[in-house]
């Protein structure tokens, strides 16, 4: 069977995530302590605690799901004693996920990993007044469709005075799931087209910026001088790439690649159609959660999904590689 490890992005975060695995594997515990040191700060103790709505802000979410990924590959190797490319053909990130599967696969440090995450919530979250900026998620809606909505919020509204405005695919998320990013109005017009083309749902996301999308430029600029300084290895196990949706394995490359993902379109339908075509079958989930796992599917009947983020998952999942 060939395999392919996924790492989930922002939304997947919950209060108590990753406790089970620290308290029963020392390579985990390990992972939340080395992380609390390069951050200067008990993250752990807000992972494992709360409250919800400080471990939601961007800069301690990408991190802490970042932490919770590797405490889990960390858990798995340590139970299996293999490393992770004894076991997968490939690593893949959704959005900040991809900076675990560089971690995952040995290719970033964890400490360097977990300060870049910190620096790219912050970027974020600071490259836009907060409310300027909205996303949507459209269901039911394929791709072409989904950039001709795009391109109409964006062009504005001629009656109302508005001008030309950004509304870009920040996610193509596979099985007809695709999100919209830009400025506030232009997204929110996106909504009432999408209604009025007969799209299925479409509804405005809680979130505190527009992630990939162009009005990301300042943060994009601030991750590449500090990914300049960061030492970067060729991974263990290729990386499927969020902007190429190909696998990925020189560090130069790598490094361009998640510069260019602060402002561009998550590929994930892409990424996954590639790893069925080359010969994938399992996506295995590693970290909080099971959104990945629910799209695997329906992105590709060829692919079965299997999420990991407690003892009892990594235990059995072990067994079956036995």
């Amino acid at each position: 069977m060939k395999r392919a490890f996924v790492f989930p992005g922002q939304g997947s975060q919950a209060v108590g995530m990753g406790k089970e695995l620290a308290e029963a594997y020392p390579a985990a515990r390990e992972v939340f302590d080395m992380v609390d040191a390069a951050l200067g700060e008990k993250l752990s103790a807000l992972i494992f605690g709360g409250p919800l709505e400080t471990l939601t802000l961007t800069e301690n979410a990408q991190p802490a799901l970042m932490a919770v990924s590797v405490a889990a590959v960390r858990a798995l190797e340590s139970v299996t004693g293999k490393q992770l490319s004894d076991m997968g053909s490939f690593v893949a990130g959704h959005s900040l996920g991809e900076y675990s599967a560089l971690a995952a696969a040995r290719a970033l440090e964890l400490e360097d990993a977990a300060r870049l995450l910190r620096l790219r919530g912050r970027a974020m979250q600071q490259a836009m007044p907060v409310g300027a900026g909205a996303m949507c998620a459209m269901l039911g809606v394929e791709i072409d469709l989904a950039r001709e909505i795009a391109a109409e919020a964006a062009a504005g509204d001629a009656a109302g005075g508005a001008g030309e405005q950004v509304c870009d695919i920040a996610n193509d998320n596979g099985g007809g799931q695709i999100v919209l990013s830009g400025d506030r109005q232009a997204v929110e017009r996106a909504v009432a087209i999408a209604t009025a083309k007969g799209v299925k749902r479409s509804i405005m996301l809680p979130v505190s910026a527009p992630f990939h999308c162009t009005l990301m430029a300042p943060a994009a600029d601030v991750m590449g001088q500090a990914l300049a300084e960061i030492s970067l290895q060729k991974p263990s196990v290729p990386v499927i790439a969020n902007v190429s949706a190909q696998a990925e394995t020189d560090p130069a490359n790598l490094r361009q690649l998640l510069v260019q993902q602060v402002t561009g379109m998550v590929r994930w339908r892409e990424s996954m159609a590639y790893a069925a075509d080359q010969g994938v079958t399992q996506l295995v989930e590693l970290g909080a959660g099971k959104v990945l796992t629910g799209l695997a599917k329906r992105i590709d009947p060829r692919l079965e999904g299997l999420a990991i983020g407690a003892p009892a998952a990594i235990e059995a999942f072990a067994e079956t590689l036995a």
